[in-house]
């Protein structure tokens, strides 16, 4: 048995050792988002051994050295407020947030090995999506890309974000959402692990804000006829049935 499958094994052996009050928030993110969605409500027990691992994994730790954020942390029972008693909680350090589960779910296409879909997307985490979830100045961090957003729809479509902020629809306040879960529970399964794919590719998760972009141009007759910002909402409120490829090539390749 390999060292990856060790350490797998001993994670696992966490989950049923030992209950955390964090588990019960991945429990109730997976029956609200996953188990609700047409396209991975198959995938609930998967989630569950990811997750519930994923929380666990102090490895995960690691990714701190790279973010501005820090983990959160709590006292051992009797010691409150005694600095040599503070631990890490949950000991992977992260506070999970509704839709977090909609980030394994995706995987689960891929991989039919809980260890292999845990590592697969551990690995993900701790090299783009972590950056989605934290204030920084990192050109990839969520701060950039809602500036990179802003600037290439003012320029590729200037009358429509003129329009948008007239009716007081702000354009970010819609894609915010999209980029922050990297479009996962917004596009259909197969767009989704191809706009992944790319970002693994090219090493960048710029390419959400371009595709965020691509979107408002593809559904711009519509968007200049709205009137409220309600109704922009509704324009853009499914689109599940997008084929990214053509829309991101209109933007990359005018």
């Amino acid at each position: 048995m390999g060292e990856d499958k060790l350490f797998y094994e001993q994670l696992r052996h966490y989950v049923f050792q030992h209950d955390l009050l964090v588990d019960n928030l991945y429990y109730k993110d997976v029956k609200l988002t996953a188990t609700n969605d047409d396209q991975y409500f198959v995938f609930e027990d998967f989630l569950y051994q990811v997750l519930l691992i994923f929380s666990r994994d102090t490895s995960v730790l690691k990714h701190f050295g790279k973010s501005s954020a820090t983990p959160a942390k709590s006292y051992i029972r009797g010691m409150l407020g005694v600095d040599e008693f503070a631990v890490v909680y949950p000991p992977n350090g992260v506070i999970p947030f509704h839709g977090f589960a909609m980030f394994v779910a995706p995987l689960c296409f891929v991989y039919d090995q809980p260890a292999d879909l845990y590592y697969v997307f551990r690995e993900i985490y701790m090299r783009h999506l972590f950056r989605l979830h934290a204030i920084s100045s990192h050109p990839q961090g969520i701060l950039s890309l809602c500036i990179l957003f802003e600037g290439l729809l003012q320029t590729i479509q200037p009358q429509l974000f003129f329009h948008l902020k007239q009716i007081n629809a702000q354009p970010l306040k819609i894609a915010f959402k999209w980029m922050m879960r990297a479009f996962s529970g917004y596009l259909a399964s197969d767009q989704l692990l191809l706009l992944w794919d790319r970002i693994l590719a090219y090493d960048s998760t710029e390419l959400l804000a371009v595709l965020a972009v691509a979107i408002f141009c593809f559904r711009r007759t519509n968007l200049m006829e709205a009137s409220t910002l309600a109704s922009a909402d509704a324009i853009l409120a499914d689109i599940s049935t997008i084929q990214i490829m053509p829309l991101l090539q209109i933007v990359l390749f005018p």
